[in-house]
């Protein structure tokens, strides 16, 4: 029987494709309720646990009866709402939260958690490899039919690149721009072909041009810092036109989305060269001096390192380091698996489980 389903979305693209991707695969119809948080939402949520007095409720999706049987969240914003949500359904409500919740763990039916975070494995956890997302094969295929007759003689095969930026420990810089354009010219000069690159909204303006200024290959690309309305962001069909991938490892989601898709996929590794942290000054940031605090002094729950998503994904035989693209070409090695979609996989496995806590029936359980 299908089941009233909220889906809590809140201002992180990433959180909301997340969920939105578990409420797809689950198949019951949903509805979106935006929630805005005030910018001190973080003392009332964290001193009332179950609450609304942190949001924008003008601002904000209704939330009124009927109660659903069932909310998705992700994100520390949205915790408090769905907890609240299901205090005035009298607990009848099921939750279901994405990523790593600050509330004890408990305080959820079910949470899809990936290895960045480090949780424990227990009954209501369910670790995927890699986070969710709403890539199909389908979809990128098509979006590269419309846009192919545009690149004109550019040839194959074509190794798109696709840039992130600054992230929790990561900062890119204009040197890292510059080694990640390197290692790029050198895996095209093996193989020929051009490159496909769009960076993110999260790119530093000087690491993207460090990279235009070194790239000496063939390219089509797409910066959005300027972005031209007239021509729409080709990141999907990017994503289907590529014969491989080069990927900055801070962004999970693209991680995901290119490994969806079972093309060689290759890392390039967004953290400091060995060395004495305190003597780069791009280390003293907030989010990089943050991230060193709490993986030190931080409970293990509440630590975050998404070295451990890169590090799985090349165990598994499912990407390499960019520095070792040369000699896997060189030695002509096929290191990929013929598995291919792993996410959208891992969202149907979340789905059972989720239908299991209205049936009783057991669902996969969590690795």
């Amino acid at each position: 029987m299908e089941k009233r389903v909220w889906v809590l979305l809140g201002r992180k693209a990433g959180d909301n494709n997340q969920v939105l991707a578990l409420a797809e695969a689950l198949g019951w119809p949903f509805e979106e309720k935006r929630i805005l948080a005030h910018a001190w939402e973080l003392i009332p949520h964290l001193l009332l646990g179950s609450t609304l007095a942190g949001i924008d409720r003008r601002s904000s999706s209704p939330l009124a009866p009927p109660w659903p049987d069932l909310v998705i969240s992700a994100g520390r914003r949205n915790e408090p709402v769905a907890r609240w949500i299901r205090g005035q359904s009298g607990d009848r409500t099921r939750l279901v939260h994405i990523g790593r919740p600050w509330a004890p763990l408990h305080c959820y039916d079910l949470i899809v958690t990936t290895p960045q975070y480090f949780l424990p494995q227990q009954p209501n956890v369910l670790h995927n490899a890699l986070p969710l997302h709403r890539i199909t094969r389908a979809r990128a295929e098509q979006a590269a039919r419309l846009i192919e007759p545009q690149l004109g003689p550019l040839p194959r095969p074509f190794t798109t690149v696709l840039i992130g930026g600054d992230s929790g420990p990561f900062v890119f810089t204009a040197e890292k721009g510059r080694r990640l354009a390197e290692g790029v010219n050198r895996l095209v000069a093996q193989t020929g072909g051009a490159v496909l690159v769009t960076d993110s909204p999260r790119t530093p303006h000087a690491a993207a041009e460090a990279f235009r200024e070194t790239l000496d290959v063939p390219v089509d690309a797409y910066w959005w810092h300027e972005r031209d309305a007239a021509r729409a962001n080709p990141y999907l069909a990017y994503l289907g036109l590529a014969d491989r991938f080069v990927v900055t490892g801070e962004s999970m989601s693209m991680l995901a989305e290119a490994a969806a898709l079972g093309r060689p996929l290759y890392i390039f590794d967004p953290g400091d060269p060995p060395g004495a942290w305190w003597k780069r000054p791009h280390n003293f940031r907030h989010k990089p001096l943050s991230h060193r605090l709490a993986m030190r002094l931080a409970p293990l729950r509440m630590r975050r390192d998404v070295a451990r998503i890169q590090a799985a994904l090349v165990r598994a035989g499912r990407a390499r380091w960019l520095d070792e693209a040369p000699g896997l070409i060189a030695a002509g090695e096929d290191w990929t698996k013929a598995a291919g979609a792993d996410s959208p996989g891992e969202a149907q496995r979340a789905a059972a489980r989720i239908r299991a806590l209205f049936t009783g029936a057991p669902g996969p359980q969590g690795r």
